[in-house]
């Protein structure tokens, strides 16, 4: 049966379906997922999601490492999603990272000036915050090359012990989500990380 979502009511043994154009979903990804619909080999972040929140035509806004803990956003909406990666969007994604070695002060310039990575590829500028503990720094990056955190650091010698992305746009992780739980975005969330 065809139905007028903005003015039809839906019910199914009582209970109200709300339909919803497009779903977004933040996610805390934990080590041992992929950001994929479907691997084969591996588990997907799209198996944690709890049924009420599965549907057809969901997947990964960007990727995450397989070890890479921390925000995934989970969509079925393309367009959303594509301006959120397209790098010329500057949609800004930020990290935190435990280093091998301790985080020097020149790794500010580096990372400000454009990281040459040992492919040949030019990183756009990022932005390094130091934290208290010296082998721990959050990095602000506003591209997604394959492994581009890891080998910008394995550029300045040094190498990533631990990843997590807390931020995407203006919207962090929620501290509330245990890693494999999840929650819809709120539509004001929303607004967040397109600012």
């Amino acid at each position: 049966m065809k139905i007028e979502p903005e003015s039809d009511k839906v019910s199914v043994n009582g209970k109200d379906i709300l339909y919803k154009k497009y779903l977004y979903i933040m996610l805390n990804k934990p080590s041992g997922y992929v950001c994929s619909t479907d691997d084969g080999a591996s588990p997907t972040v799209i198996d944690l999601l709890p049924d009420n929140l599965k549907r057809r035509g969901l997947f990964p806004a960007g990727r995450l490492d397989k070890d890479t803990e921390g925000f995934v956003l989970i969509t079925d909406d393309g367009a959303f999603a594509h301006d959120i990666l397209s790098p010329e969007k500057h949609v800004a994604k930020k990290y935190f990272c435990r280093l091998e070695k301790k985080a020097e002060k020149s790794y500010e310039n580096a990372f400000k000036s454009g990281i040459t990575l040992s492919s040949g590829e030019v990183c756009k500028p990022a932005f390094i915050e130091f934290c208290d503990d010296e082998n721990s720094v959050y990095l602000t990056i506003y591209e997604g090359k394959f492994h581009q955190i890891k080998r910008m650091f394995e550029t300045l010698g040094n190498r990533i012990i631990y990843l997590k992305r807390v931020k995407i746009g203006g919207l962090f992780l929620d501290e509330n989500l245990a890693l494999g739980e999840c929650r819809e975005i709120l539509h004001k969330e929303l607004l967040k990380i397109k600012a």
